[in-house]
């Protein structure tokens, strides 16, 4: 695959990289917080990180700007911020691991059906509407467990359920997605 400048500068594209790049910032200012307003700084970080990836996808089919490389950058993009995320909150709620745990699961589980369809010349078409959902939960329940960091626990553990609902059933819906690909007859050209 040759990339053009077009490609690698092109709107959606330059917000993945957006993306990336807002990572360590959110990390440092996570690491760093001393106080109310801080949170509320990391919050609009995590509420910026979303837009973008909203954005992105959306300026690319409305614009016929989709490209290879925003196929790659775009979900790279969202599961090193997802990852970030969870890693910074196991640092203040214990049973975080656990949506780690589903979070990495799910992903490995994506990534390496994606490649092996990815050899036979299938590939996913784009996320699907429960992965898109699945995310926008995470990002809601997610930016307001770091917003509001004395929140009641009762509350943090009913946003990490719900995630990690939300998550599972993203997870399980993909599965005939990609059992549909495998059984998938190979196009013959003529």
């Amino acid at each position: 695959m040759k990339l053009t400048a077009k490609e690698v500068f092109s709107i959606p594209n330059l917000l993945s990289y957006i993306r990336i790049l807002l990572i360590p910032v959110f990390v440092y200012l996570f690491f760093t917080a001393s106080n109310t307003g801080d949170y509320y700084w990391i919050g609009l970080i995590i509420l910026l990180s979303s837009m973008t990836d909203l954005l992105d996808g959306w300026i690319a089919r409305k614009f016929n700007q989709i490209t290879e490389l925003g196929k790659v950058v775009d979900p790279i993009a969202d599961k090193l911020t997802q990852a970030a995320i969870i890693i910074c909150l196991l640092f203040r709620y214990p049973y975080m691991w656990i949506l780690f745990a589903l979070l990495v699961v799910k992903e490995l589980f994506m990534g390496i059906n994606g490649l092996l369809l990815l050899k036979r010349g299938k590939k996913l078409d784009g996320a699907k509407w429960f992965g898109k959902l699945s995310t926008a939960v995470f990002y809601v329940a997610m930016g307001i467990m770091i917003t509001f960091p004395n929140l009641d626990y009762g509350f943090v553990i009913f946003l990490m359920i719900l995630t990690g609902i939300f998550l599972s059933i993203s997870f399980l819906m993909y599965i005939p997605e990609f059992l549909r690909l495998y059984e998938k007859k190979e196009d013959v050209q003529p």
